[in-house]
């Protein structure tokens, strides 16, 4: 098999080349002809726009062929493309298990890059245990996260680019987690436009337990082999699935799960819950329902919506059987099923209860009106989510007022509510947005007037500085009510 290739095979014909000169830009067809004659210069720039144009001719071929199988791709990991994924890392990331800052790697990038590549190609590398770490998850669980060495990023960043160019041609429209241009506003947006244009009169709200460490790695690698023939890639792959981690300085194994807190774990999840879940649901859900059904995912966390009682609680069960098929189960108190549409208002009245809502995605879900009397899915700040982001606020304003100036720790601060609106600035939230926003200043006031034993800062003194240092205002940022959808 020549080097300079991506070679793909299909079902039927196995290590076809996959890369036609009528296919290439003027430049990589200058390569290639280069090649195939054996006077082929040493052109560094070239090889560089060559790699990812190889992978944009991937990514067309794949969208093409959804058969072609690809046996030849260990060989776009070289110098120029590990050189632009760690470009792309973040710089201020925490360090792994070998302390290494992405500036200390860069002060000998080139030799760095140099010598992992020749340990790839020698399939010599083997990534180092992550750090594992624990997050708050809520109140009262914390979630495991791995913290890869940064060398290991790099590699992980790399596969993920090399993937994503093949699967993104897979995924189907249902899937929108960590997808490159594809956020979870647009899930949300999928939601409530299937419910309010199609005949859904129950969901199923689900969540995976322990998703992320509980994947097989089996069935992972069996999900990849669908589409990715190169042994080369796969054994790196495979490696990064059993690197283990180093938690009080012990080594542990990792038998299952993806190496969660790197770049490469959203994709592999994707990828397994693509044939587990999507593809099932499509092929095998649907047709044994009569009504309609839907289905749309983030990551782990998914929402089911059928058009009868019947069919959601037969949704419901096939989920778990399918699920304890892979030794995965959904979460006992995060799945249910409920009675939730059109008529969801009308039902909970004549019945004397409140009408359901359910959460996806830190929003509350609830039957509503339009302006003009029209059935309306509205959304709110999830309840539980607004008592864990003013908490953390609370915690950072309690250690940072004392740790620096206040003129260096308000722009944070600024930051802070922008992200927030950024995320939870969707139509119909501003009342949530405008009361995190009352508890921000509440919450600044308060720490402020603790910086010392001078007395506490008036509301009058606040918000005369306040008026010379604006923080921003509430404000909506993504427009959910129109049912002009963007896919």
């Amino acid at each position: 098999m020549r080097q300079g290739g991506a070679a793909v095979g299909s079902a039927r014909s196995r290590g076809v080349d996959g890369i036609t000169p009528a296919e290439d830009n003027q430049v990589h067809l200058k390569e290639l002809t280069a090649e195939r004659r054996g006077k082929r210069k040493q052109m560094p720039d070239a090889e560089k726009v060559s790699t990812f144009a190889k992978l944009t001719l991937i990514m067309k071929r794949a969208q093409e062929e959804p058969e072609v199988q690809f046996t030849c791709l260990a060989h776009l990991l070289n110098e120029d493309f590990l050189k632009a994924c760690y470009m792309k890392l973040g710089r201020d990331r925490a360090c792994g298990i070998d302390e290494v800052t992405w500036k200390e790697y860069g002060k000998r990038l080139d030799e760095n890059l140099q010598d992992l590549v020749m340990r790839l190609k020698s399939k010599r590398y083997k990534p180092q245990p992550a750090k594992r770490v624990y997050i708050p998850k809520n109140e009262q669980e914390k979630r495991p996260l791995g913290m890869p060495a940064l060398e290991d990023k790099i590699v992980q960043k790399a596969i993920v680019r090399i993937l994503e160019a093949i699967y993104e041609a897979d995924f189907l429209k249902c899937s929108y987690g960590f997808r490159p241009g594809i956020s979870c506003h647009k899930a949300l947006k999928t939601t409530g436009h299937i419910i309010m244009t199609k005949p859904v009169n129950h969901v199923v709200e689900a969540d995976i337990k322990g998703c992320f460490d509980k994947i097989p790695h089996d069935w992972l690698m069996k999900a990849l082999e669908v589409r990715v023939k190169d042994p080369s890639l796969l054994l790196i792959i495979r490696r990064f699935l059993k690197a283990g981690y180093v938690e009080s300085g012990m080594l542990m194994a990792t038998e299952e799960g993806t190496p969660q807190g790197g770049n490469l774990s959203p994709l592999l999840c994707n990828v397994f819950l693509q044939y587990v879940l999507d593809v099932w649901f499509e092929k095998r859900i649907k047709p044994e329902l009569e009504g309609y059904a839907g289905l749309v995912r983030y990551a782990d966390d998914f929402i089911c919506m059928a058009q009868s009682a019947q069919e959601a609680r037969k949704i419901e069960q096939m989920l778990k059987e399918r699920f304890a098929r892979y030794g995965m189960e959904l979460h006992p108190e995060k799945t249910r099923g409920m009675s939730f549409g059109r008529y969801e208002e009308q039902n909970a009245k004549r019945q004397n209860r409140r009408a359901n809502t359910f959460d996806f995605l830190g929003f509350t879900h609830y039957c509503g009106k339009s302006q003009k009397g029209n059935f309306m899915v509205h959304r709110r700040t999830s309840s539980v989510k607004f008592r864990k982001k003013c908490k953390e606020l609370n915690a950072w304003l309690k250690a940072v007022r004392n740790a620096m100036p206040t003129k260096e720790w308000w722009p944070i601060l600024a930051a802070k509510l922008r992200g927030h609106y950024q995320y939870y600035g969707i139509s119909g939230n501003i009342r949530a947005l405008q009361r995190y926003y009352a508890v921000a200043l509440r919450l600044t006031r308060k720490w402020l007037s603790r910086r010392s034993q001078r007395g506490k800062l008036w509301w009058k003194q606040f918000t005369e500085y306040v008026k010379h240092y604006p923080l921003p205002q509430p404000a909506i940022k993504h427009n959910l009510f129109t049912l002009s959808f963007v896919k």
